[in-house]
């Protein structure tokens, strides 16, 4: 009798597992990811957007501003964001997990950063921390660069705040990572005074030399902006959708591995698709990573459909 409960049992666990692989609802077909217009989520959504359609979903990207991307998980009008970056993100958005309109899922990402920086050229000259820069204003031309409204509330709120010595005289300048960039670039040209919003992964780290700011605790977390990337999905997405569940769950990266997909896509000039499928086929052993255990929508073996179809992981 024993036996013949233990065997029971197991089959069950079988059964469970096997149903919970192949269990989407016909609605997960279609997966709606949110794209901020980063780079590193551009080629982490790629990424997993490639993987998708090999394994039959129909996966899209959305341009959303970081805000209506958190409302638009709350509305179900989107299922998965890749660049919940942690812990800048927990005060503005702490409202959206505490009522569980989207769920963490898990950790893509350690050893990342994000805060306020400099170029290496100014911070030889002294200017280290965020209480440096406002006794230095008039070289800054009062202004700091950030990236797109909706993604710079701590720096929106610190001069809201007049906080490390900013006065009224400060002005946020808010774009796009690319126009942020792109005047970067121009003020490292002329050796001009420049503030801009750094972050890790991303290729401004090996093209230029440049000096996270220290100080910024109270904006973007300790040890210099130190961050974690998560995974966070609808409600309600981990019981429709098992198998896109497990994919994710299973999708991780690395700095190295980031960094050197962005490089080619910023600096090399190649087209987002091009370079995540390049990143995929050098790396066949994270491609059999993220596939473990996940199906295709039909329930057939992910990593198998995806060697078919691909060419990755081989």
């Amino acid at each position: 009798m024993k036996n013949i409960m233990l065997s029971t049992v197991a089959a069950i666990t079988v059964l469970v597992a096997t149903t919970a692989s192949a269990a989407d609802k016909e609605e997960c077909k279609a997966v709606r990811m949110s794209d901020l217009g980063w780079t590193d989520i551009a080629l982490t959504n790629t990424t997993a957007e490639i993987l998708l359609k090999a394994l039959g979903y129909e996966p899209t990207q959305t341009l959303l501003a970081l805000n209506v991307t958190f409302d638009s998980l709350k509305r179900h009008d989107i299922d998965v964001f890749l660049g919940n970056w942690r812990p800048v993100q927990d005060i503005d958005y702490k409202a959206y997990f505490d009522d569980g309109s989207v769920i963490p899922l898990v950790t893509n990402l350690e050893g990342a950063k994000y805060t306020l920086a400099v170029p290496k050229y100014v911070s030889d000259e002294g200017v280290k921390s965020f209480d440096d820069l406002a006794a230095h204003g008039d070289k800054f031309g009062y202004k700091i660069y950030g990236i797109e409204p909706g993604s710079n509330k701590p720096l929106v709120d610190m001069l809201a705040a007049k906080a490390h010595g900013f006065n009224e005289d400060w002005e946020l300048v808010e774009s796009s990572e690319a126009a942020m960039l792109a005047q970067v670039r121009r003020a490292v040209g002329n050796k001009e005074w420049i503030i801009f919003l750094g972050w890790q992964p991303h290729p401004m780290n090996v093209n230029m030399e440049m000096t996270y700011l220290s100080g910024g605790d109270a904006e973007f977390g300790p040890n210099f902006g130190g961050a974690t990337v998560r995974t966070i999905v609808r409600k309600g997405y981990p019981e429709d959708c098992p198998n896109a569940t497990k994919f994710f769950t299973n999708l991780k990266f690395d700095i190295t591995y980031e960094n050197t997909g962005m490089n080619m896509i910023m600096t090399d000039g190649m087209e987002t698709t091009d370079a995540a499928k390049k990143m995929m086929q050098e790396h066949p052993e994270k491609v059999a990573e993220w596939l473990d255990g996940v199906t295709t929508i039909d329930g057939k073996p992910g990593l198998d459909a995806v060697k078919a179809e691909l060419g990755i992981g081989q």
